[in-house]
């Protein structure tokens, strides 16, 4: 019974999630997200009872079928929404938490070799965006929205906004309660700031300035040097 109720969570978070789910139905027979996260709990439990060799084949046909890869081994918490979900790829020490929503061609990769934790742990109610890269055993904080694209590869607090190659953060979320708003695609409406175009914007400004104290500088030493006024001077002729 408990699987059960778990597959009716999911669909009922899906529908409150994406207003294109018209039905139930349509969630259960239509949403590759829904079918993977299906297949993994098979794997996840083929995984856990020893049986290694059948986990990874179940993983492996539900990425067939979905385009969705997600390691045997991975820990999935409640709820999590895969959104479209072609590319997404979920590796075999990462964890995720409960209400997180994750967009196709996310993926939460390992940079070691080593047989040890090496992918993220990411937070209950995380948005990562389309495309977004979460690299390395790193820790995203819960309620963090991860832009699309970003590159992810240092720990994230808890409910901010990253952006950008590397990831930045640009902004932190409204704690009076609308952070428990769910935000499409980890970018909120209306402006984002841009955390690159801030940096070249105070260094135009510097050279400005730099550049205006120079001409003063120049423009004194000229007025004070009598032999500045002779034409002749500088003349090699």
């Amino acid at each position: 019974m408990a699987i059960f109720a778990r597959i009716g969570e999911d669909i009922r978070n899906i529908m409150e999630k994406d207003p294109a789910a018209r039905s139930r139905a349509e969630v259960i027979f239509c949403y590759p997200g829904f079918h993977a996260v299906l297949f993994h709990c098979a794997a996840r439990a083929a995984w856990d009872a020893g049986l290694k060799f059948p986990g990874r084949f179940i993983s492996h046909i539900g990425r067939l079928l979905t385009g969705i890869e997600i390691h045997p081994a991975a820990k999935i918490g409640r709820r999590v929404f895969i959104d479209h979900g072609m590319g997404l790829v979920i590796g075999e020490t990462a964890e995720i938490g409960n209400d997180v929503t994750l967009y196709h061609g996310v993926t939460l990769g390992g940079v070691s070799l080593k047989q040890e934790k090496r992918h993220p742990t990411i937070g209950d109610c995380v948005v990562i965006g389309a495309g977004a890269q979460v690299l390395g055993p790193v820790t995203v904080g819960e309620k963090a929205l991860i832009g699309a694209n970003a590159v992810v590869m240092s720990d994230v607090p808890a409910g901010v906004t990253m952006v950008g190659i590397p990831a930045r953060q640009v902004k932190a979320r409204d704690r009076s309660g609308a952070a428990d708003e769910f935000v499409a695609y980890g970018t909120p409406a209306g402006d984002l700031p841009d955390p690159v175009a801030k940096v070249l914007d105070g260094m135009m400004r510097e050279i400005q300035t730099l550049r205006t104290r120079v001409d003063e500088l120049d423009g004194t030493t000229r007025k004070d040097d009598p032999e500045t006024d002779d034409p002749c001077i500088g003349d090699s002729r």
